[in-house]
């Protein structure tokens, strides 16, 4: 049996793993570049955030704004527990951080591309680069026959796409020919542009829970956000725009983006917060006082939008500085414009429709032998180590179905 996967990605390369080369199993991988697992390579700041240690699968699959549907049986099957104890079985250990984010104790992706890589080669899978593909077609025989753009082919029984997710919809033409609906794909993972607004002077400043929230929705996130040179970013901005990704792309990314700096303080706590600083604290300055444990360089500056000064007690302090402090803390409202991918973590929101898809096997209900894994299908995570959570289950479950027999993990 010969079996083909196009794309070396963190799918891909999986599912290849997974695969036994006995009883005349043949895996080829073909890829257009030269190179492989380069998203696992550069993720995480090069440390590959493997997964993330969420064991509760109806949890779990709240972190997924799209593929619930496909995610429910995938995410069962092969889960971040699996995840731990495949890689933990080939001598790499994962570690958890505070946030739950899953690295190799290493902190280097290298270590997880070593033992993708390495089962691999024991597998003996082949590996073609430079290979871009023009079609594929179903010859009478039931072979798949996959013609390349340098106008090679390859015959295979199964064919496996594990291409991750393209930015355009023409570059999914190939695979719409095969009679496949493609969602129509936008970028997931960005930050926020606010082109020349004073507040990206603070760059660099962070606050470690904060709430994101789009206008006009009820897409909301919490977490950590990051002022940069050119906006909002942190984990926060990143899993609001993976939720608001489509209703983001028709505004065409223009929008109002509201924070409140406090997370999860509301007028009433503000009120009275503010009411006992007056009483217990009045002849202290506003700007030396900060009872929000609020970065200093972001206390002064909301403070200076309020219009306080620095010579302002909290004693003195005027209702309507008042009232527009609690506003600023709260609701801080900022016009975006704009977007920019993070890093180089590029996630698309969109592909292979996955009504079309088994979620039992991962192959196509349009044409047999046909399977996808990862990113290509309709199914994205926000930031965390979801999505390659996404490509380990899928392409595990595509490996396991693939052939009839198939080697222990």
């Amino acid at each position: 049996m010969k079996i083909a996967i196009i794309g070396a990605g963190a799918a891909g390369c999986f599912a290849a793993a997974n695969i036994s080369h006995t009883q005349g199993v043949e895996v080829a991988i073909f890829e257009k570049t030269a190179k492989v697992l380069q998203k696992v390579k550069v993720s995480g700041g090069g440390r590959c955030n493997v997964t993330h240690e969420c064991f509760d699968v109806p949890e779990l699959i709240t972190r997924y704004p799209r593929g619930k549907q496909l995610l429910k049986r995938s995410l069962h099957k092969f889960g971040p527990a699996q995840t731990i104890e495949w890689f933990e079985k080939r001598g790499v250990k994962l570690k958890t951080e505070t946030d739950g984010r899953m690295f190799p104790i290493t902190d280097d992706s290298q270590t997880i591309i070593d033992a993708i890589w390495q089962e691999m080669m024991r597998r003996q899978v082949q590996m073609f680069y430079h290979k871009v593909v023009s079609s594929i077609e179903k010859l009478p025989s039931g072979m798949l026959c996959i013609q390349f753009a340098d106008t090679s082919v390859y015959h295979a029984d199964k064919v496996l796409i594990a291409t991750g997710g393209f930015p355009k919809l023409e570059q999914y033409k190939w695979i719409q020919s095969l009679g496949h609906t493609i969602q129509p794909p936008v970028p997931s993972l960005f930050t926020f542009n606010l082109p020349k607004h004073p507040i990206t002077e603070l760059m660099g400043v962070s606050v470690p829970i904060a709430t994101v929230k789009i206008a006009g929705t009820k897409i909301a996130q919490t977490g950590p956000v990051l002022i940069t040179h050119w906006g909002m970013s942190g984990p926060a901005v990143l899993r609001t725009s993976a939720i608001a990704a489509r209703e983001l792309a028709d505004r065409n990314y223009e929008f109002n983006a509201v924070i409140n700096w406090l997370n999860d303080a509301n007028d009433d706590t503000m009120f009275h917060m503010l009411a006992q600083l007056r009483r217990e604290q009045g002849k202290q300055l506003v700007q030396n006082k900060n009872p929000f444990d609020l970065p200093r360089r972001l206390w002064e500056y909301q403070l200076q939008q309020c219009g306080i000064t620095d010579t302002m007690r909290w004693g003195d302090l005027p209702a309507a500085a008042q009232n527009k402090l609690t506003e600023h803390l709260l609701r801080d409202t900022y016009a975006i414009k704009g977007k920019t991918t993070f890093k180089e973590e590029f996630v698309t929101c969109g592909g292979v429709t996955i009504s079309e898809i088994d979620p039992q096997t991962l192959q196509s209900r349009i044409l047999p032998g046909l399977y996808f894994a990862g990113e290509i299908l309709d199914v994205d995570g926000i930031t965390g180590g979801y999505n390659f959570q996404h490509a380990w289950s899928s392409a595990w479950i595509a490996a396991q179905n693939m052939i009839s027999t198939t080697e222990g993990t």
